[in-house]
């Protein structure tokens, strides 16, 4: 039998499912568990996948939450049996590096994506280095993104980013309103790339970094690597895989 811990996010939604699946299955702690099951939206997944990272156990995330899009249809029956039939995928987060314009160092992980924010009335003046190479001298924008093929569905494509296919190795790097150069679409970039960015006017035009939801303000520096040595695995029902609803949003209208 799977040992299973669960854990829920604070909404009532997830507090009763939470109820019902103590109620109906011998919970574990942490330590003795083989899978966690997360209860709540896409925003607790993330925020589990944090969280648990270090626990080296799958995560099997049920929706009580909205969209769901990470998650699997919520059901109180057969959750050992579906936790043992499902699908996992392996996610490596995005690695952040960052300095401050005072030479404060900071990081984080991102398993969505790494952005780049403008905190002033004025156009962000960015530096882009691809592997050491300049790729745009000064990209004017709000803002810029690397997203992972997780997050290529959410704020990436709210951009105007491309949505990518789960396991093609590649990351998105997505300008937001870029005014120079003019209509710049972005790049797909190898996820053994090196990404660094670097502001700048930060007196005069200052900036945010924000890897999923840790954000650092007054940036001066950013660099960027996919992040090999910490994978999460998540799990999917089969058929409802994360390359198989990657791949449903490319086609959707």
């Amino acid at each position: 039998m799977t040992a299973i811990t669960c854990v829920a996010s604070d909404s009532q939604q997830a507090q009763e499912g939470y109820r019902l699946i103590k109620d109906h299955y011998s919970l574990v702690s942490l330590r003795e568990a083989d899978v966690l099951v997360a209860l709540g939206g896409d925003g607790f997944l993330l925020h589990v996948l944090h969280t648990y990272m270090d626990a080296g156990l799958p995560i099997y995330g049920m929706n009580r939450g909205t969209v769901g899009f990470l998650m699997n249809a919520f059901a109180v029956e057969d959750l050992p049996e579906r936790i043992a039939a499902a699908q996992q995928d392996t996610l490596y987060p995005l690695h952040m590096k960052t300095r401050t314009a005072m030479g404060d160092e900071e990081e984080a992980i991102a398993f969505n994506e790494v952005s780049l924010i403008r905190y002033s009335a004025q156009s962000a003046n960015i530096e882009v280095k691809v592997n050491g190479r300049v790729g745009i001298e000064n990209l004017m924008c709000d803002g810029l993104l690397v997203s992972t093929a997780a997050g290529s569905t959410a704020y990436n494509f709210s951009a105007g980013g491309p949505i990518i296919p789960f396991g093609v190795n590649v990351l998105a790097l997505t300008p937001v309103s870029a005014f120079r150069p003019r209509k710049w679409p972005g790049a797909l970039i190898p996820n053994t790339a090196v990404l660094e960015f670097r502001n700048l006017d930060p007196k005069k035009r200052p900036l945010g970094a924000a890897a999923d939801g840790y954000e650092v303000t007054n940036m001066a520096w950013v660099q960027v690597t996919e992040d090999r040595e910490y994978p999460v695995n998540v799990l999917f029902d089969p058929g409802h895989s994360l390359k198989d609803r990657i791949f449903s949003e490319q086609f959707a209208y």
